[in-house]
C-alpha cells in the first residue's frame, strides 16, 4: 500500500486501517513489531490485539543466534530474500529512500516479508511449544513490547545547557590528568594511544609487562591490565581515569544533546528484547545501561535527565541487591535465606561469617571484601581474579573463597548441581522457564568448557532477575492504564525503573509501583525490597 510523503494524505490513509490495527480480536504477526507499532503510535494509532513476533520466538528459542529476518529465511526456509540495500543502496549518506524506488518492485518486496514472515511463524510456533516456551512468549516476551513502545515513544527530556557545561568541567579534568600522566612519565606521548602507552610504559618506563603481546607484536593496555598495574603503578590509574573521562565526555555528554529528537524535545532510547542471551534488556542511541555509576563524573550525567516539564517530577524505583536474593532463593541456601529473611546487611553477614567475628565488629574493609566476594562468585571468579579487585595476595583470596563456601554451602552446592544439570540437558532456565542453551559444557577445550560453566550457574540468577523487571513492567502499566494515570513510565536501566510523574499522581502511584515489582514472580522465600526516590533530576531521585 504506497502512502505519499505529504503528511495529510498519509493520515487519510492510515485511517483507512486504523479499525484494522486498533481491533483487539484480530492479532497481529510480524518481525519485530515493535517498530511497526512506535510508526503507527506517531499516526495516532495504537496497534492493538494479540501480538506474534518471529523476532521473539526465534530469541526464546536460540537466545545466543541472530535474529534478523534474512538470517531465519536462509537458515530454517532455505530462501534467500530480497535485501533492502538491493533497492535503496547500502548504509551511508548516499543510501537512497524507499519512497524513489518504483512501485513494482516495492510491491514484491513488502508481499516477500510479509510472506516469509507468516512462513516463520508456521515453523516457529511448534518450536516453542516443545521446548515449553510459549507461556514465557505469550505471558512476558509479547505484552513486553507494548510496553517498550509505549516508553520509547514517550522519550525522556535532557537538559543540554547542563551537558554543555559540564563538558567543559570534564575537559578540564582531561587536560589536567594528562598533564599529570605526562608529568610522571618525565617524556611526552599521545596518552589517547593505546600503542603509545604500552611502549611508554613498558619500553621506557621498564614496567614488567603482565600480559602476551597482541599479534600485531604490540603491548596490550586493555582495562584488565591497566587496572592490574594501578596497584603499584599510580600512572596506569591515571591513564585509565583519563580514558574513563574521555569515553564519558564523547559517548554521553557531548552526544546526548545530538539525540533529541526536534519535534518532541526529547530523547528517545531504542530498548532491545533480542540482544542479551541471558533474558536482560538493552538500550541503544543512547546506551542507558552503560552510563557509568560508580565514578562521580559519570554519576552527574544522570542530572541532565529531567522531567517533562514544572508539574512532573522524576521517580526512580530500584530492586535492591535482587541478583543476591536470587541467588538466596534459587540455591535455596540456608544461611543466605536466613540473613535476607532477617533484614541484616547480606554484605555484613558475609563477612561475620567469613571472618568468623560478631556482626557488630565487622570492619569496612571486611564489609567492602564480603561485598566483592558476594558479586563475583557468581560470575565464576577465581582466586586470582579476586585478589586483583580487592588487592590481596592470591593465597589470603583463596582462603577467602574456601570460607565463604563454608559458611553458603548451599550456594557451592547449586553451583556444582546447576553445571551437572547443564551437562545432562544441554541448557538451563530460569524461575519462569526461559532458556539457554550450552553447546560448549562438554567441549573439549578447557576455557570454552569453564565459559559455559560460568554461564550455566549464571544464567538461572540473571535471567530470572531479567523475567522479574519485565513482569513488573508489564504489570505497572496495566495498572497505569487502569487507573487512568497521566504518568509516564521513561526508561529501564539494570534493575531500575524511572517514571516522569505528574505531581498530583505521585502518592497514589508510588504504593502501586512498589506493589507491582515486589510482587512480579509471587511465592518466592526470599523478601523482594525496592527502593525509591524522587527529584528533579535522576541523580536526586536515585
Amino acid at each position: 500500500m504506497p502512502v505519499p510523503a505529504e503528511r495529510a494524505e498519509a493520515e487519510a490513509i492510515v485511517q483507512e486501517f486504523k479499525p484494522l490495527f486498533e481491533s483487539e480480536t484480530i492479532e497481529k504477526i510480524g518481525q519485530n513489531l515493535k517498530y511497526d507499532a512506535i510508526v503507527l503510535k506517531n499516526y495516532g494509532v495504537e496497534l492493538g490485539g494479540p501480538y506474534w513476533d518471529t523476532m521473539l520466538a526465534h530469541y526464546l528459542w536460540e537466545p545466543d543466534l541472530r535474529h534478523n529476518m534474512n538470517f531465519l529465511a536462509e537458515t530454517y526456509l532455505q530462501y534467500a530474500p530480497v535485501k533492502i540495500e538491493e533497492l535503496i543502496g547500502k548504509k551511508g549518506v548516499n543510501q537512497g529512500n524507499m519512497r524513489d524506488v518504483p512501485l513494482e518492485q516495492i510491491k514484491e518486496y513488502a508481499a516477500e516479508d510479509a510472506d516469509i514472515t507468516i512462513q516463520l511463524r508456521d515453523f516457529l510456533a511448534p518450536k516453542l511449544n516443545d521446548n515449553q516456551l510459549e507461556k514465557l512468549f505469550r505471558e512476558v516476551e509479547t505484552p513486553l513490547v507494548k510496553v517498550l513502545a509505549d516508553v520509547e515513544y514517550a522519550g525522556v527530556r535532557i537538559n543540554p545547557h547542563f551537558l554543555m557545561e559540564y563538558s567543559g568541567v570534564l575537559a578540564e579534568k582531561i587536560v589536567a590528568l594528562e598533564e599529570k600522566v605526562l608529568k610522571q612519565a618525565g617524556f611526552t606521548f599521545n596518552i589517547a594511544s593505546p600503542k603509545q602507552v604500552g611502549e611508554a610504559l613498558f619500553d621506557q618506563m621498564k614496567i614488567p609487562y603482565p600480559g602476551k603481546k597482541m599479534k600485531s607484536g604490540q603491548y596490550s593496555t586493555d582495562e584488565e591490565i591497566l587496572s592490574e598495574l594501578a596497584l603499584t603503578h599510580p600512572i596506569c590509574a591515571d591513564i585509565l581515569a583519563h580514558r574513563g573521562l574521555m569515553k564519558l565526555k564523547s559517548t554521553y555528554v557531548d552526544a546526548l544533546p545530538t539525540m533529541i529528537n526536534p519535534k518532541t524535545g526529547r530523547v528517545h532510547s531504542q530498548f532491545n528484547q533480542t540482544i542479551a542471551a541471558t533474558g536482560r534488556l538493552s538500550s541503544q542511541n543512547p546506551n542507558l545501561q552503560n552510563i557509568p555509576i560508580r565514578t562521580i563524573e559519570g554519576r552527574e550525567v544522570r542530572k541532565a535527565f529531567i522531567p517533562r516539564d514544572a508539574d512532573h517530577v522524576l521517580l526512580s524505583a530500584d530492586y535492591s541487591q535482587i541478583e543476591l536474593r536470587l541467588i538466596a532463593e534459587i540455591s535455596g541456601d540456608e544461611a543466605m535465606l536466613d540473613a535476607f529473611q532477617k533484614g541484616l546487611d547480606i554484605h555484613t553477614a558475609t563477612a561475620a561469617g567469613v571472618y568468623g567475628v560478631p556482626l557488630d565488629q565487622v570492619t569496612s574493609d571486611q564489609r567492602r571484601a564480603a561485598k566483592t566476594v558476594n558479586f563475583s562468585i557468581i560470575y565464576g571468579a577465581g582466586a586470582t581474579n579476586l585478589s586483583n579487585q580487592l588487592g590481596i595476595k592470591r593465597a589470603e583470596a583463596k582462603e577467602l573463597i574456601e570460607n565463604y563456601f563454608k559458611q553458603y554451602s548451599g550456594l557451592k552446592k547449586y553451583m556444582t548441581d546447576i553445571v551437572e544439570f547443564a551437562r545432562t540437558n544441554g541448557y538451563v532456565e530460569t524461575l519462569l522457564g526461559r532458556r539457554r542453551k550450552l553447546r560448549d559444557i562438554d567441549s573439549r577445550n578447557g576455557m570454552m568448557r569453564s565459559m559455559a560453566e560460568r554461564i550455566a550457574i549464571n544464567t538461572p540468577i540473571q535471567g530470572t532477575a531479567a523475567d522479574l523487571i519485565k513482569v513488573a513492567m508489564i504489570n505497572i502499566r496495566e495498572a497505569l492504564i487502569a487507573g487512568n494515570f497521566q504518568s509516564k513510565m521513561i526508561l529501564q536501566v539494570h534493575d531500575e525503573l524511572v517514571f516522569d510523574v505528574q505531581k498530583d499522581e505521585l502518592e497514589r502511584l508510588k504504593p502501586i509501583i512498589f506493589d507491582k515489582m515486589t510482587t512480579a514472580i509471587p511465592n518466592l522465600k526470599v523478601p523482594i525490597l525496592v527502593e525509591m526516590g524522587v527529584g528533579e533530576n535522576w541523580l536526586e531521585a536515585h
